[in-house]
């Protein structure tokens, strides 16, 4: 509903200031989940299928490692990470398609998430457009003396591109545990004494046999293949799961899962990632021709997926989130081998509250459904956006407007407003800045939040973040609505709101 009055303005600014200040930014929230003073982490990147090519019959997605305490000191040597610097990604592909043929690339993490350094100017929204203008920057940034040639500057097919704002293209899950800096060095030493020259083999030498190497560097035998879920492969979810199985073997692993969900945009969403005898059990377009050619093994397939290959990503994700929720978990282990059915109800209760805290109840996330829809309403009987054409600014993005980033990486598009083209931001650092069109960032904020009511949990971000989108709607709201009246010279109310912005914009 617009605001008409100055006094409703400064009760909305106050009731969202309360709402900044109870919730962390979402960066912030992941660097703090991440890092460490006293020691390092190391994790798994389980990152969902882009269900293309290949994948929509493999489903397998992709797996990749985060360090937090090693650093690129180059897009193919490492280092040890300087303070301030949130650690890296290590990865390798069928073809990077540089001038070299590099088995594997290293990358600033918040790089690899965003494609941009700081956390504060990731992407609200996502499209082709919008990746390639990030890849671009990283390539004119870091790659300017391993990317030369004509194909590796042009070409789709050049796989380092998959290392720039991986999550505007798929969801994924960071399984993390702690690490010590003396086992950085050694890893260091050892990657860049070593050649690094490709001999990717999808048998034998895939992105997960590389991701099961380094981690296993680390943690002896801590990862491992599925061969008989994998027909004699190593893929993504197996060397996860694996993973996941020591780590809560040994509790002073401090083993956490953090879950990045898909940038809301136009760019198609990811699908959860299998292995093979799960692909075989869940995939409709596999399953006739099961049926018809291979119906003595589909038991077999079946039995061997039931009894051995489950696992969860996202309900992994769930139950722990954090250090406190795993050692919980340990605790009401140790609660029920003694017996201990008064602390057993303890530890579940608190369980259930970070569980809840964390990825939001069913009933809070149809709260907000409800409420969504009543603001959807009211944007459309007062004709601020008639036929709630918001759902179409997605395409808009990508349909040749101009889309740029600043020095910082922040992205700014130019689109087509109700007089003229108008200028708005489409990074969480931007989006609200006094020089972003209000329009059009209400326009955004109702397209990414409908997006994220909608999804699918895999494909969504937890109650946390959810509540600082959530906040930035009210205020890009409040601001369309008291737009005249901060136009019509208070500078009391222009003040309010500007304090509020800059308060969401963290």
């Amino acid at each position: 509903m617009p605001i008409t009055s100055v006094s409703r303005v400064r009760r909305l600014h106050l009731s969202l200031n309360k709402r900044a200040l109870a919730i962390f930014a979402f960066g912030a929230v992941l660097v703090c989940a991440l890092a460490s003073s006293a020691f390092a982490d190391a994790g798994i990147i389980l990152n969902e299928s882009l269900d293309t090519s290949v994948a929509r019959i493999t489903g397998s997605g992709h797996t990749a490692v985060y360090l937090s305490n090693v650093c690129p000191a180059s897009p193919v040597k490492l280092r040890l990470c300087r303070p301030g610097e949130s650690g890296s990604v290590i990865s390798n592909y069928i073809n990077l398609g540089e001038d070299q043929p590099f088995e594997w690339n290293v990358v600033p993490f918040h790089i690899y998430l965003y494609g941009v350094e700081n956390p504060d100017d990731r992407p609200v929204v996502g499209s082709a457009h919008i990746k390639d203008v990030l890849e671009e920057r990283y390539r004119e940034n870091y790659l300017t003396t391993y990317c030369t040639t004509e194909s590796c500057r042009t070409s789709n097919k050049a796989e380092w591109r998959e290392m720039v704002g991986a999550s505007l293209s798929r969801s994924m899950y960071i399984f993390v545990v702690r690490t010590t800096v003396e086992q950085d060095r050694q890893l260091i030493e050892e990657f860049n004494a070593l050649p690094n020259r490709n001999h990717f083999n999808g048998m034998t030498r895939n992105c997960a046999d590389f991701t099961k190497r380094v981690i296993n560097s680390y943690f002896p035998h801590a990862t491992h293949a599925d061969y008989i879920n994998d027909f004699g492969m190593t893929s993504p979810k197996a060397i996860a799961r694996s993973f996941t199985g020591y780590a809560l073997r040994h509790p002073d692993t401090r083993f956490r899962v953090l879950h990045i969900a898909q940038v809301p945009g136009t760019i198609k969403r990811s699908t959860e990632c299998r292995t093979g005898t799960e692909q075989l059990y869940r995939s409709k377009k596999l399953l006739l021709p099961m049926l018809i050619f291979a119906y003595h093994e589909l038991p077999v397939v079946t039995a061997s997926y039931l009894l051995t290959g489950r696992f969860n990503p996202q309900r992994t994700a769930e139950r722990y989130p954090t250090v406190e929720a795993t050692e919980d978990e340990h605790r009401l282990r140790e609660a029920k081998a003694a017996q201990n059915a008064a602390q057993v109800e303890q530890l579940k209760g608190e369980q259930s509250r970070e569980w809840a805290e964390n990825a939001g109840t069913a009933g809070e996330w149809e709260n907000y459904r409800r409420e969504f829809a009543a603001i959807a309403d009211q944007a459309e009987d007062d004709g601020v956006l008639p036929g709630r054409h918001w759902v179409e600014i997605f395409k808009r993005l990508d349909s040749g407007e101009t889309v740029s980033a600043d020095s910082n990486g922040a992205l700014w598009a130019e689109l087509p407003g109700p007089e003229g083209r108008a200028r708005v931001g489409l990074s969480a650092s931007d989006i609200l800045a006094p020089t972003s069109d209000p329009r059009l960032a209400y326009e955004l904020m109702l397209a990414r939040n409908d997006r994220i009511l909608k999804s699918p949990k895999h494909s969504r971000e937890t109650m946390t973040e959810f509540k600082q989108d959530w906040a930035r709607l009210q205020y890009a709201r409040a601001q369309q609505g008291a737009d005249s009246v901060a136009a019509g010279g208070d500078p009391e109310t222009r003040g309010s709101l500007n304090r509020a912005r800059v308060g969401l914009r963290h």
